[in-house]
């Protein structure tokens, strides 16, 4: 799309050429694939350049939430785009001398940028020229000097004028004003430019007009029109008959750039037909010859030779127009002018320019396949084949590069990203030339990989297993849970918390987590009589969004402690005195059993394991009596005789097996009786009553029968036990974590038990259960231990003090 215009239809041919010229251009644009506007230079402020915002199909409503801008290489500030309407304006003057000096096409490449999603658009805006610039002559006051003896239609070559616009705008045409002596002729040369110069029409004559002074003056074909003058007095001079002649009016030269000095460019030739001094030639450039040109080249007066003396840079400037003079030596001295035009010719000598422009940076590990994370812009100032860049990225990444326009790529992402794999990617860009030999040049791009909750954080195992003496006291600090978190930040950031599932009673009341530590706290004591297991779960959860978690199990085994004194049956409670009633006949003999004492301890293991002893009476009496040391039962050791006393008091001490043991004292009085007496005393008992003797022989009768049956219950625990450790995998060792070990042992071969009772199992997962569990009867002063880096410290002399099973259904007999 073009400038609208507006045309007055003349009907003339050139209106009508101009309007067909438009419409092949405009028919040219709309097959280019990219916008093109046009514009006049020295436009004012605000002038109207084209609806780009229309043009590219973009809502006016999008363009400020899609960050709309416009971006330029070199001046950004000539053209701007009013975001209300979309209309790109100019911004500022331009001036297209400055901006492409006599370059044919001018124009302004615009690179329209939108984001969300992110476009590229590339517009186009040609500079149109303006007659805004006057010809220039080189100097204000040329000076001639010229033979008297010229022949007629001598012609005397002139420094045209220069015009700095293009086109029509600087097609020079030259007056002279009206003299009777010379008149002006433009010569068009093969090159297509035009040399003025003055035609002697009428000889000279030094004595009657020894000077000259005219002006020439330069018009361009603009609209309107400019001119520029200069003035010419020419001195008229008597000697000389033949000025010298080049060869060549035009010498015509291709140098490759970056020639070293000394490098030959061309030698001029010029010959004069006088003899002797008149003959001699001296070769000098043009005194109007810029300083660029003195600064690049050497002219040698002698032969002619033009040889290179400074830096020659096809970027630069491309073609050098220098004039040369052939002056003899004659007296005045005559001289001939010729033209060397010297075109330069590119070598490869620039490396190509790579710019990168970072847009999406970090790079979201789970952004979409395609994403545009930098564009890229490649330039070469060499021409040709010199100046064609090809790209390329290394190493081998999850990325690439997407040609968008010509010298134009985008960096995208071609694979999957995981940031936990890799964080941070350092590309390489790599843009060579085709140039003999191609050079090359280099970019980094460093890529960093934001990180998104993808990880949930994870324990090193489902489950620990925790131990934990009774009697702790509250807030005690009984294991530490870590789980780690693979994201970063607040992705990693890691709380734990109890998980509640409500079975009885609720588990805050017992354990209560720490949410940053981790650390697992017992809030009150704990009984093993009322609980010999507490499991639970706890979870660990990040701070990302959505948040992850993952749950693990603790196992917290409750371990007794001796806090239980011995308890005697019946009646009455544990730690008070008893006194049993018997009467024994004189008659019995040695190992006679005359009573049993009974007691039960509330604890387990080797605190609940019981034995008996017989104080030794005050009057260091030896007693008939004795207990035995694990059953209780009372027996006479000897044949009873008249010195017994007929009254026998027995202290009985029942004695734990913990640490410090716990004692509780029983009282048996056995009073010894004659045979028939006992029999009398039995005759008048009440009828429902049975006789001690009765009695005590059914005791012995439920002994054995009990006897036997634990015997027998001895029996096949053995053989179940022997059955399960065959079966059972080996343990890792006898104080990791897992599941008890059974082990029989007593000091009499036989089994002494506690009380009959249930023992409660806390679990999060089910309801209170009883369980079959193994204890040490010595344990170290440490209260906690759990996992694998907590484990409680068992006693290691097991042999001394083996471990004893307690099964919560069986009592003391």
């Amino acid at each position: 799309k073009s400038l609208a215009m507006v045309f007055s239809w003349r009907g003339d041919l050139e209106t009508r050429s101009l309007l067909l010229s438009l419409l092949l251009l405009a028919a040219w644009e709309a097959g280019s694939g990219q916008v093109h506007y046009s514009v006049p230079e020295e436009a004012k402020h605000g002038t109207f350049v084209g609806r780009i915002a229309q043009d590219l199909g973009l809502e006016l409503a999008e363009l400020v939430p899609r960050l709309f801008r416009v971006a330029s290489k070199g001046r950004a500030d000539l053209l701007e785009v009013n975001l209300q309407n979309g209309i790109l304006f100019v911004n500022s003057r331009i001036d297209r001398e400055e901006l492409c000096g006599r370059s044919a096409v001018c124009s302004i490449h615009l690179e329209v940028i939108v984001d969300k999603p992110l476009q590229v658009f590339h517009v186009e805006v040609e500079v149109r020229d303006i007659n805004d610039n006057p010809p220039i002559f080189p100097v204000a006051v040329k000076n001639l000097f010229i033979y008297e003896s010229r022949p007629l239609s001598s012609r005397f070559p002139l420094e045209g004028a220069s015009d700095a616009d293009i086109g029509s705008n600087s097609l020079l045409t030259y007056r002279l004003n009206s003299n009777e002596y010379f008149t002006l002729e433009v010569k068009r040369n093969d090159e297509e430019t035009k040399s003025p110069g003055l035609v002697l029409k009428k000889l000279l004559n030094r004595e009657e007009t020894p000077e000259h002074h005219l002006v020439i003056t330069a018009v361009d074909s603009g609209k309107p029109e400019l001119t520029g003058t200069t003035q010419l007095k020419i001195t008229v001079l008597d000697v000389n008959d033949n000025a010298p002649a080049f060869e060549k009016m035009v010498y015509k030269v291709r140098l490759f750039e970056n020639a070293p000095n000394g490098t030959l460019a061309v030698t001029v030739n010029a010959s004069d037909l006088d003899e002797g001094v008149n003959k001699d030639i001296v070769y000098s450039f043009n005194i109007d010859t810029s300083a660029d040109i003195l600064s690049k080249f050497h002219l040698d007066p002698v032969n002619g030779h033009i040889s290179v003396k400074g830096n020659i840079d096809f970027e630069e400037t491309k073609s050098y127009e220098i004039q040369v003079e052939a002056t003899d030596k004659g007296n005045p001295p005559m001289a001939d002018h010729c033209t060397v035009l010297l075109e330069i010719v590119d070598t490869n000598d620039n490396v190509p320019e790579l710019v990168i422009k970072s847009l999406s940076l970090p790079v979201s590990e789970d952004a979409p396949l395609g994403t545009v994370i930098a564009l890229i812009s490649v330039s070469d100032r060499d021409s040709g084949v010199n100046g064609q860049v090809t790209c390329s990225l290394t190493p081998r990444v999850p990325f690439k590069l997407v040609s968008t326009f010509k010298n134009y790529y985008s960096l995208v992402l071609d694979s999957a990203l995981d940031r936990e794999n890799k964080s941070a990617y350092a590309l390489v860009v790599s843009a060579w030339d085709g140039g003999t030999p191609s050079l090359l040049a280099t970019a980094s791009v460093s890529v960093e990989v934001a990180d998104v909750n993808d990880n949930a954080p994870a324990f090193a195992q489902p489950e620990y297993t925790v131990f934990v003496k009774e009697n702790n006291p509250p807030g005690c600090h009984i294991f530490t849970v870590s789980a780690r978190d693979a994201d970063a930040q607040e992705n990693a950031l890691v709380s734990y918390s109890l998980v509640e599932r409500r079975v009885g009673e609720r588990l805050s009341s017992y354990v209560s987590v720490h949410a940053e530590s981790g650390k697992v706290y017992m809030l009150q004591p704990l009984d093993h009589e009322e609980l010999e297991l507490l499991q639970f779960q706890v979870s660990a959860r990040d701070s990302g969004f959505p948040p992850l978690g993952s749950n693990v199990t603790l196992q917290v085994f409750v371990l007794d402690e001796n806090d239980n004194a011995p308890a005697l049956l019946p009646p009455g409670s544990g730690g008070v005195i008893q006194a049993v009633s018997e009467l024994v006949p004189r008659s019995v003999g040695a190992g006679h059993v005359v009573a049993k004492v009974r007691a039960v301890d509330a604890d387990s293991g080797y605190n609940a394991w019981l034995s008996y002893e017989v104080q030794p009476a005050a009057d260091s009496a030896r007693s008939p009596f004795r207990v035995g040391l694990y059953t209780g039962e009372v027996s006479t050791t000897r044949v009873l005789d008249e010195a017994d006393a007929p009254q026998q008091r027995l202290l009985v001490l029942v004695k734990d097996h913990g640490e410090p043991p716990l004692t509780a004292t029983a009282t048996v009085l056995v009073s010894l009786v004659e045979s028939g007496q006992a029999l009398r005393t039995s005759s008048r008992a009440s009828l429902g009553s049975t006789g001690r003797e009765t009695a005590l022989v059914d005791v012995n009768v439920y002994l054995i029968i009990a006897i036997c049956a634990v015997s027998s219950l001895l029996v096949l625990t053995l053989l179940l036990y022997t059955a399960l450790r065959c079966s059972a995998p080996p343990t890792e060792g006898a104080c990791g974590p897992g599941k008890p070990t059974l082990v029989f042992s007593s000091a009499v071969g036989t089994w002494s038990y506690s009380q009959q009772r249930r023992q409660r199992v806390c679990s999060g997962e089910g309801p209170p259960k009883t369980d079959l569990m193994a204890f040490s009867p010595s344990l170290p002063p440490c209260p906690v231990s759990g996992g694998t880096d907590e484990q409680l410290a068992v006693d290691s002399d097991l042999s001394s003090k083996p471990v004893q099973i307690i099964p919560t259904q069986w009592r003391n007999s």
